[in-house]
């Protein structure tokens, strides 16, 4: 029977990483995962070009029944730490907005840096896992390719979303098999669907966007939406998704750079020659406008001969735009997912289970969420590194 100090299932980013870290401890390491490529995710995150993390990581930007949880791996390996080792690999990089840093190439020089760093450990893909037992102080895995003894195992295998690539519930499984408690799970980051009269907008204007402000019981945030044929998406949408409940309702100010009643009323004085559709371009995208006028029957109506009372109406309609999602697009288009392996049972310096010697759970899989914006790569990075210096 083959033997490992270290066993690591998934060759995702956070995997890939604790590989580097646990090797660089003088381990020798396994990384096994049943997909035929490494790190899909990091392949296809930030359009192509990975958004690896985020300069304003803190534990306020992460959701968990306990919030403080992730403070410990966070302090320990920040941001910066991670720019580093992008910047030695000779990796161009640039900040978007917001604190967010994205490859200026595409996101596999990312993933061809993980691996880089994990040379001297053995990386098994192809190979499922069909069981994880504790023989007295070890680990014995049965896998495709025969059984393999290990001292520890870190579980690294993500959570639910986007199934298409291999995603599963199997770290969920391997959590409640050893007594671990696992939160509730849904997906996160993930569109928002709508009704019939709220899609009777949305859908002529599919390809529309632009920056919005999105208010929730849970915080406010500002950031562009789109609208698209199926509803509403963009970054502000995939944000709030993290924080709506099923049957709450949303409140969105297409136009936060302005009071549009006061605006139009100043327009009136100055120029009511003008259509109102005509105004409405000064503050929101053409088509928009023009949608907007259309719905409140205005046009071709000249801003002039409208009373304070209908420009107030567009004004709350624009400012105040109150409308309920009916779902998301579920996990088929989630980023990730938002709970999982409770983190009563885990301890915050080395995500190992408390009443489990040995099996550490690390990444997407932790009821650790991270706001958009490149947090959950950061997740994954820290908590990849205490998990793989501890082991």
């Amino acid at each position: 029977m083959e033997q490992f100090d270290v066993v690591i299932l998934g060759a995702g980013a956070a995997g890939l990483f604790c590989a580097g870290s646990a090797l660089g401890q003088g381990r020798r390491v396994l990384v096994l995962d049943h997909a035929a490529t490494p790190a899909e995710k990091i392949r296809i995150s930030g359009g192509g070009r990975c958004n690896f993390t985020n300069m304003a990581t803190g534990p306020d930007r992460f959701l968990s029944q306990n919030r403080r949880f992730c403070a410990s791996a966070l302090s320990r390996y920040s941001p910066a730490d991670f720019v580093t080792l992008v910047d030695r690999a000779g990796i161009a990089w640039h900040e978007k907005t917001l604190g967010q840093l994205f490859c200026d190439g595409k996101a596999t020089q990312i993933t061809d840096m993980l691996l880089d760093r994990m040379k001297g450990a053995e990386l098994r893909l192809r190979t499922t896992v069909e069981s994880v037992q504790h023989d007295s102080d070890r680990f014995v895995l049965a896998t495709s390719g025969g059984a393999i003894r290990a001292n520890r195992v870190v579980v690294a295998t993500g959570g639910k979303s986007i199934p298409k690539i291999g995603a599963t519930g199997f770290a969920y499984d391997l959590a409640r098999q050893f007594g671990l408690r696992v939160t509730d799970t849904r997906p996160a980051l993930v569109p928002l669907t709508f009704a019939e009269q709220d899609l009777a907008l949305c859908k002529p204007l599919a390809g529309v966007s632009l920056e919005v402000r999105i208010d929730h019981k849970e915080g406010s945030f500002r950031d562009a939406l789109l609208f698209t044929h199926r509803g509403l998406s963009g970054p502000a949408i995939l944000q709030i998704s993290s924080f709506w409940q099923g049957g709450e309702s949303l409140q969105i100010d297409l136009c936060p750079q302005a009071d549009v009643a006061a605006a139009l009323k100043r327009r009136k004085q100055e120029s009511g020659k003008i259509a109102v559709a005509t105004a409405l371009t000064h503050l929101l995208p053409e088509r928009l406008a023009q949608a907007i006028a259309a719905e409140a029957g205005l046009s071709k109506a000249r801003l002039a001969d409208q009373p304070n009372k209908v420009l107030d109406a567009l004004g709350a309609r624009l400012n105040r735009w109150t409308l309920r999602p009916v779902g998301t697009e579920g996990y088929r288009t989630a980023e990730v997912t938002l709970g999982g392996i409770d983190t009563r049972d885990l301890d915050a310096r080395t995500l190992q289970a408390r009443q489990v010697p040995g099996l550490h759970f690390i990444g997407e899989c932790v009821d650790v969420t991270g706001w958009l914006g490149g947090y959950n790569f950061q997740w994954a990075w820290a908590s990849a590194d205490a998990a793989g210096r501890a082991a």
